[in-house]
């Protein structure tokens, strides 16, 4: 149901999720653990950031000393461009500042900056030192302003609109800027995603793994799924799945070896009835074999393997190198032995139907019928796996 609600989100661009300060502290604490000084020095952007709303400017600006930073930026999108203006009220953080502009207020994005100065003469460096003004535009990310902010910094962190997220990394990317940024798991499969994960460019960060992530969503938000609620202050949350961070910043889970059963002994041993006792599958269009899950892959295989997306959770560059993804897109290392003509797909009522769907994925021979939808062609009977990622041991030299 949660996921039924990101979709519709994605749909209507109404998809402003604000991350939990738990989450941010978990991913940054990862980080830290691995190189102390990630932060020291450096200039941090946080585009689609609205102090008011968000927790990513509180966070970096609580840690603001002992990180060592240089400098923290973050923008926000005007209200009246992120469909807030139904119900957006500015505070008295805004409305008592002398640049208070109630003729701007709907129609500007905000530029909020905190530097090494001691703006209250407190003794410390903290959010009462963030200083504001009106940015010339909306906010938007893909503006020649918030670009330009984009180029002064090191670090770009945020939760950027899902709907957004492929233009949103291609920003990023173009910028050449470390970054951390939070996006559904789907977006693995993009074309625009995947080659930088098999560049090594891009990977997943090392705290969200599995299961779902609640997030505060704006008053206007319609609370549809079972996952939503409402705390006792009147914030309004939903839960979704399959989220993950996605960096190009290091971190000690990413050299950290899975530790896997030889072939022989994960077919005699292993928890999963899909290889136990059986062995592992051929594909009939890639020279891969078949491996449906992480846990299962066989430690003295030489071979291309078919493993899940859930996959790169674990994956260490280290240990296996990513070879490419099971999509027509991507051919690039011409791993794909075989294209099918048109195929018959019959369904699991028994319909039937002419489809090229068994070009889009990894395909396996079968004996009878299943139970599940197969596809007919040239005679064979086939069924087709989830999208997986076709990976190779690295042989230690």
């Amino acid at each position: 149901m949660a996921n039924d609600s990101l979709a519709s989100a994605k749909a209507a661009k109404n998809d402003e999720f604000y991350t939990q300060w738990a989450d941010i502290e978990r991913e940054m604490n990862a980080y830290l653990e691995y190189d102390p000084d990630v932060f020291r020095g450096k200039t941090i952007l946080l585009p689609c950031d609205d102090p008011e709303w968000s927790n990513f400017t509180k966070f970096f600006a609580l840690h603001f000393m002992d990180y060592g930073l240089k400098k923290l930026i973050s923008t926000s999108y005007a209200p009246d461009a992120n469909r807030q203006g139904a119900y957006y009220a500015p505070t008295l953080f805004e409305t008592e500042a002398p640049q208070f502009d109630a003729t701007k207020d709907m129609a500007n994005g905000k530029l909020f900056v905190l530097e090494a100065k001691d703006v209250n003469d407190d003794g410390r460096i903290n959010i009462d030192d963030l200083q504001w003004q009106y940015l010339k535009g909306d906010g938007d990310f893909r503006s020649a302003e918030v670009t330009t902010l984009r180029d002064e910094s090191d670090i770009i962190i945020t939760n950027p609109p899902f709907s957004l997220f492929r233009e949103f990394l291609n920003w990023i990317i173009a910028g050449g800027e470390r970054f951390s940024i939070i996006g559904n798991m789907g977006a693995t499969t993009y074309k625009e995603v995947f080659p930088l994960i098999r560049t090594n460019q891009l990977w997943y960060g090392p705290t969200i793994s599995s299961g779902d992530r609640e997030f505060g969503v704006p008053d206007s938000y319609p609370l549809e799924a079972a996952g939503c609620r409402v705390d006792e202050d009147g914030r309004k949350y939903i839960r979704v799945k399959g989220v993950r961070w996605f960096t190009n910043i290091d971190h000690g889970r990413r050299h950290e070896p899975l530790q896997l059963m030889t072939m022989a002994d994960n077919i005699k041993f292993s928890k999963h009835k899909e290889v136990r006792g059986i062995g592992y599958q051929r594909y009939d269009n890639y020279d891969a074999i078949e491996v449906p899950f992480t846990d299962a892959i066989p430690a003295d295989h030489t071979g291309l393997m078919g493993v899940p997306i859930s996959f790169l959770d674990k994956h260490s560059p280290d240990q296996f190198e990513i070879l490419g993804i099971t999509k027509t897109w991507d051919d690039s290392a011409g791993l794909k032995t075989k294209t099918y003509p048109t195929q018959t797909q019959v369904s699991v009522d028994g319909r039937r139907s002419e489809v090229t769907k068994l070009n889009d994925g990894t395909a396996i021979i079968v004996d009878q019928p299943p139970t599940s939808t197969y596809y007919i062609v040239n005679g064979l009977m086939l069924v087709q796996t989830y999208p997986r990622i076709i990976i190779s041991r690295k042989v230690a030299s």
